[in-house]
């Protein structure tokens, strides 16, 4: 592990507020406010850190947030969720259109391929009905793969990668699915959106993987008795 101060992003509106690790790709956490938010950041480090051990990334042992941007939130920001309705340059950080260098570009890709590791370990030990959420809400464990799955499925067409929704058996077409975004993410990149109206390979990294841990957490804790 290593100490350093962490650069964040929040996403900001007037009920919640969403802060985003910016070079850890999925620890994201949402609050009623920007403290709250930074707080739950926190409280999910310990989450996070098997995530970045299995990329064989070094996770720092201090935990030290520096807000260095915020962007005002949408519609989906107060759904404690990044972005995704806005204009691309309008929901995300400077930072994501930033130049990606080759080891960058390792780096994101190595973290996002984690995330989808933990989900797939997280649904294995996970028992086919869960636990109902708040007001007895809450998808069981197949739904809850099949809607990570179709949302990366949607979420590839915006990287240029136009692959049909896999059905939960089919691991041969995932795996396709997943090799194909890991392919735009894990490639160098000026900074752009890949393709036109799509997104670039930070932000997708970012959103990816939050998605994946967001639902892998979930699916943990309503295992649990």
């Amino acid at each position: 592990m290593s100490s350093r101060r962490i650069a964040v992003c929040l996403e900001v509106t007037p009920k919640q507020t969403f802060a985003s690790a910016l070079d850890w790709p999925g620890w994201c956490r949402a609050g009623r406010d920007e403290d709250a938010a930074l707080e739950a950041l926190t409280s999910y480090a310990q989450r996070y850190a098997p995530v970045a051990e299995q990329a064989g990334v070094s996770f720092p042992s201090t935990i030290a947030f520096d807000v260095v941007e915020r962007v005002p939130g949408g519609p989906t920001t107060a759904f404690a969720a990044p972005e995704c309705r806005r204009p691309f340059p309008q929901m995300t950080a400077e930072a994501e259109r930033a130049k990606v260098t080759p080891a960058a570009a390792r780096r994101l890709v190595g973290l996002v391929t984690a995330a989808w590791a933990t989900f797939d370990e997280v649904a294995a030990a996970s028992p086919a009905e869960l636990r109902k959420g708040p007001r007895g809400g809450g998808r069981d464990r197949d739904k809850l793969i099949d809607h990570v799955i179709g949302a990366e499925a949607a979420y590839a067409r915006k990287l240029g990668a136009k692959l049909k929704r896999p059905v939960i058996d089919d691991i041969a077409a995932i795996e396709e699915l997943r090799e194909a975004i890991a392919a735009v993410v894990g490639a160098p990149s000026d900074g752009s959106p890949v393709v036109p109206n799509g997104w670039t390979t930070r932000y997708a990294a970012r959103r990816v993987a939050w998605h994946v841990l967001e639902h892998a957490w979930e699916m943990q804790d309503r295992a649990e008795s």
